[in-house]
């Protein structure tokens, strides 16, 4: 008994010489059965061009979500460095929750709105991830507020020019961040307004007359979206030399070309609807058919960009940079485990509801100035050996009186300063009968 459970602890243990011939082996077991599944139910339906268009979309998805499995598992593999491989994969993750996302669709495309609803929070969840990710390797071993504040000031760019530049450090960060963060609470929130919308009658998707919430939906993402992505190229304009060993437009590229180019792309196929010109392509004369002809269309596309997103995800995001031979292999369930370990965005959001609840607190009782700490970095979290109970994020505190910076001198420190001060032959004989005052004054 003994022995035969050591020998699973030791199968386990070395979990990192089977995982990827177990993964491959799955894979090709899936193709087996799938495929021919597949092809059955397109033939018994008549082989129909919506059939077409699964089978060819389910071929891309087929080709898309092994590249990043691949690349995901070896990341767990080589997990040395988890302040950065964490948000990678879970930016990995994207492309085969996307692509399944989308095949199902073209499956069930009346179901698409609550089929899409995972998408579009993941969305959110992706460029937050993004944001982290950036946040953490400028904060690697270094005070990223602190080389801003060194650096010259960086100017709002086009359309928003005319606004008044943020302060280089903290402000910078703090606003950049929290402009990104935004995002990953609207998206989600629009989502689950959208799907009572839809379950109310009153959603109107692809109907952009003012009596219906598509709009008002579409004009609420669309800003929030703006703003996370004015933040991101703000941002990157600011660290542009510090971030170039890490290659980042390639990534940057990425989670644009993924995330926002999805986006828009709805957006103008819903407006192809509108316009009557996706009946007159498709030869419909009814909306609703020309509603879930526009959904089969964007999910169909989808599964062919992300088969091109995953292979640039592969090259981007590779794990060969974290290849460390010489440092402990991490264990199966504990990689596992940090993959999902979710803690990190709870703090960020509670984070982000206390700037927005503290900043509106403040415009009611007419203060606009607050003083945030530094050092509060998930970095510095990860690298120190003290565990930090609190939160990531930076403390915001009311300023109520500004603090006087003692800087050392040039000519000295602060103590031989301060003592040259006191020792001052021109102050002494001051300070002698101030003490002769006091000892004579019979109330001391």
């Amino acid at each position: 008994m003994c022995s035969s459970s050591s020998s699973v602890l030791t199968f386990f243990s070395q979990w990192r010489l089977w995982i990827r011939p177990f993964l491959i082996a799955l894979y090709v077991i899936l193709i087996i059965v799938l495929v021919p599944i597949l092809i059955a139910h397109s033939i018994k339906n008549g082989f129909k061009k919506s059939d077409q268009g699964a089978l060819v979309g389910g071929g891309f998805v087929l080709l898309a979500v092994p590249i990043s499995v691949w690349q995901i598992t070896q990341h767990i593999v080589h997990y040395t460095k988890p302040s950065l491989q964490k948000h990678i994969i879970r930016i990995l993750w994207m492309v085969p929750i996307y692509a399944l996302n989308a095949w199902i669709g073209l499956e069930f495309p009346e179901q698409s709105i609550y089929v899409d609803s995972l998408r579009e929070c993941y969305e959110a969840y992706v460029i937050y991830n993004f944001m982290k990710y950036l946040l953490n390797y400028l904060n690697d071993g270094q005070d990223l507020e602190a080389i801003l504040e060194t650096k010259p000031q960086v100017y709002h760019i086009f359309p928003l020019c005319c606004l008044s530049p943020w302060e280089m450090g903290s402000e910078f960060v703090h606003n950049c961040k929290h402009g990104i963060l935004q995002y990953t609470l609207v998206r989600p929130i629009t989502t689950v307004i959208s799907m009572i919308c839809e379950l109310s009658g009153v959603y109107g998707e692809s109907d952009f007359s003012p009596n219906v919430a598509f709009p008002y939906i579409v004009a609420i993402n669309n800003l929030s979206q703006f703003v996370a992505m004015y933040c991101l190229v703000l941002f990157y304009r600011a660290n542009r030399t510090e971030l170039k060993p890490m290659k980042p437009i390639g990534k940057f590229l990425c989670i644009k070309a993924v995330v926002f180019f999805s986006f828009f792309q709805g957006v103008i196929i819903n407006i192809l609807v509108y316009c009557g010109i996706i009946s007159t392509i498709f030869d419909l004369s009814d909306d609703d058919k020309a509603k879930i002809v526009s959904s089969k269309l964007q999910d169909f596309l989808i599964c062919i960009e992300m088969f091109l997103a995953a292979i640039a995800h592969h090259y981007s995001f590779s794990y060969k940079p974290y290849m460390a031979p010489q440092d402990p292999s991490p264990s199966c369930l504990g990689s596992f485990l940090a993959m999902w370990d979710v803690s990190d965005v709870k703090r960020d959001i509670s984070e982000h509801l206390g700037v927005v609840g503290s900043s509106f607190s403040r415009r009611l009782r007419g203060k606009s100035m607050y003083h945030m700490t530094r050092g509060y970095d998930e970095s510095s979290r990860l690298m120190s050996d003290d565990s930090i109970p609190s939160s990531s994020a930076p403390n915001l505190t009311v300023a109520e009186a500004p603090q006087v910076d003692i800087r050392p001198s040039v000519y000295g420190s602060v103590d031989n300063t301060v003592n040259t001060v006191l020792s001052n032959s021109d102050t002494e004989p001051l300070l002698d009968s101030i003490d002769s005052k006091t000892n004579n004054d019979p109330k001391v």
